[in-house]
């Protein structure tokens, strides 16, 4: 130990990479992230300087650029999309480590997916991410694209590192690492309810530890991230949404004056809403047994939380999610960049 894994509880963006950039950012013993999964997701962190950064290959815990990146071998690497990451962020080639054993995302796995339509199926964003597991899992049997192992790319020589050995010898001195899981529990390929209307992995604590290469021994927290009203990408061939509303909705609702339309951070297509759904997160409790529990966007429902005030009418919509899903939250979102101790404000 340590390890903290940030999972998401319902069907993703509901703030994982805020989440471990604020855990980054407020404990002086993290040295590492890990980002596994593959291009289909996007992370977006605030800068310090107030810019909204959104990531797809590298972990937006680390947009800081103060800690090492680790890239393991559940990992599915688009290396141009890499490369510019990393010229954006300015980020320290030296601290960056890959796995030999990491697959390479290619032209061929985005052209298969094109190919077979997998948008228009399920909702797919075509990155070639869904084409580069099943690669993998087929070991050169099928009919499917070549699989590539980073090992085989000469750009990536540099980075390339017995990853599982970094992140041991950082645990071994007492450091935390923070694994920034993708996408969430309701888009596991195992556990999604609405197979298949779901993603190419599992996306639970225990599927991405197991992609990261560590023991469940080194696990320590269990950060299980959820916002208010949950999304699902664009398209109604991307899986049921219950209590599905609108934007627009929701905002006469809080009685904010702006559009709250949020895009997916690939494709650039208006997301799905819904209210909340309690079902979808207390079976995500079950498989993922957290220890602390975020709840995002908590000004989509009271304005006012986004000045740093907690209102009366915010706290009751926090506790009436906490007796719904039956465990306590934790820490709240305000704000793109704002998480607050709810447990403490609500003692307080």
């Amino acid at each position: 130990m340590p390890v903290s894994v940030i999972v998401g509880g319902q069907f993703g963006s509901e703030g994982k990479g805020k989440t471990s950039l604020h855990i980054a950012r407020t404990d002086p013993d993290v040295a590492a992230i890990i980002r596994v999964g593959g291009s289909n997701s996007g992370h977006v962190g605030i800068a310090r300087n107030g810019d909204r950064i959104a990531l797809r290959q590298l972990p937006a815990g680390a947009l800081d650029g103060n800690h090492e990146v680790l890239l393991p071998a559940g990992s599915y690497i688009d290396v141009d999309l890499l490369f510019e990451e990393i010229e954006r962020l300015n980020y320290d080639p030296c601290r960056i480590a890959i796995s030999p054993f990491a697959h390479i995302i290619t032209s061929e796995h985005k052209a298969w997916e094109a190919r077979t339509k997998l948008r228009e199926a399920i909702g797919s964003t075509e990155s070639g991410t869904g084409a580069a597991v099943l690669s993998r899992i087929a070991r050169e049997g099928g009919d499917f694209p070549a699989a590539v192992l980073a090992e085989h790319i000469s750009a990536l020589q540099p980075f390339l590192k017995d990853v599982t050995a970094k992140a041991r010898a950082l645990l071994d001195a007492g450091r935390r690492l923070i694994i920034e899981g993708t996408q969430g529990f309701g888009l596991s390929v195992i556990h999604a309810e609405t197979w298949p209307k779901a993603t190419s992995r599992d996306t639970t604590a225990a599927g991405f530890l197991a992609e990261s290469g560590l023991s469940p021994f080194d696990v320590d927290d269990v950060t299980l991230v959820l916002r208010c009203h949950p999304i699902r990408v664009a398209g109604r061939q991307s899986g049921p949404l219950p209590q599905e509303t609108t934007w627009d909705a929701i905002a006469r609702t809080a009685g904010i004056d702006h559009n709250l339309t949020e895009l997916t951070t690939v494709t650039q297509k208006p997301r799905r809403v819904g209210h909340f759904d309690a079902a979808i997160v207390r079976a995500a409790i079950r498989s993922n047994r957290p220890s602390r529990i975020v709840l995002n966007h908590l000004d989509y429902v009271v304005p006012d939380t986004a000045k740093g005030q907690m209102p009366h009418e915010a706290m009751e919509f926090v506790d009436r999610i906490a007796k719904e899903i039956g465990q306590e939250i934790d820490w709240v979102g305000t704000s793109p960049s704002a998480l607050l101790n709810y447990r403490a404000k609500s003692v307080a």
